[in-house]
């Protein structure tokens, strides 16, 4: 579904992502981990369009994405799950919701998704109708992954979800990933959580200072002596 070739990233003078290859297939969740300011955010973004890549290029379905402005991503079936969640303050949570399903036309079919995305997040139903600038951490987290789901995504990119949150909230959240995952949602999940990104996962890539060093399934890198030791704490 998604294939990744010689991206580069560079902010100035400095390269963060350093000519990456890397691909995911449909209906996979594949994890890209690594160590703060390994530059997986950096892919992220490049991938979402919010940053111009220095070189490469990327694929997705046949395509290629680069070329895309990023507000023709959502209506080619990728959505962003932002780092910082990036709500709208001021809106209520049912509104958050409904500015997911901008692209769409389909009145009928929002009302049904709306209603099953309060349904894999009950917290946010009942608070429908509080603004999302007075969610928790953890709730605003919920309704980002949710104004998400209301695009009809066919790939998500899922940035850093459990940061910050505390871990009865991440068990809560990763349980819904894991739900729409087996619902055949492909993710590319970006984690700093190397355990809990690689228990979810099929497949990971680990990222060290913009390149990538090894990959494999994630419950072989799981028992890898070295990945234990670097993001494992062991």
């Amino acid at each position: 579904m998604l294939e990744v070739n010689g991206l580069r990233v560079s902010y100035g003078g400095i390269q963060a992502v350093r000519g990456i290859s890397f691909h995911v297939n449909e209906g996979e969740m594949v994890a890209l981990i690594g160590a703060n300011g390994a530059g997986k955010s950096s892919t992220l973004r490049a991938l979402a369009r919010l940053l111009d890549p220095a070189g490469g290029n990327v694929r997705y379905r046949g395509k290629e994405l680069l070329s895309l402005p990023p507000h023709q991503l959502v209506s080619q079936g990728i959505a962003l799950v932002p780092e910082g969640r990036g709500v709208f303050p001021r809106m209520t949570t049912v509104e958050n919701l409904r500015m997911g399903a901008y692209a769409r036309d389909d009145k009928a079919a929002i009302e049904n998704d709306l209603g099953q995305v309060l349904a894999h997040f009950p917290r946010l139903k009942e608070r429908a109708e509080q603004l999302a600038g007075t969610l928790s951490g953890g709730e605003q987290q919920m309704l980002a992954i949710g104004r998400a789901l209301m695009s009809k995504p066919k790939l998500m990119l899922l940035d850093e979800p459990s940061m910050g949150l505390a871990p009865i909230m991440v068990q809560k959240i990763f349980e819904v990933i894991c739900a729409v995952a087996r619902e055949g949602m492909t993710i590319l999940l970006v984690e700093q959580n190397a355990k809990l990104a690689l228990e979810v996962s099929q497949r990971g890539y680990v990222m060290e200072s913009g390149a990538i060093t090894v990959t494999d399934e994630s419950t072989r890198l799981l028992a890898d002596p070295k990945v234990r030791a670097a993001y494992l704490g062991e």
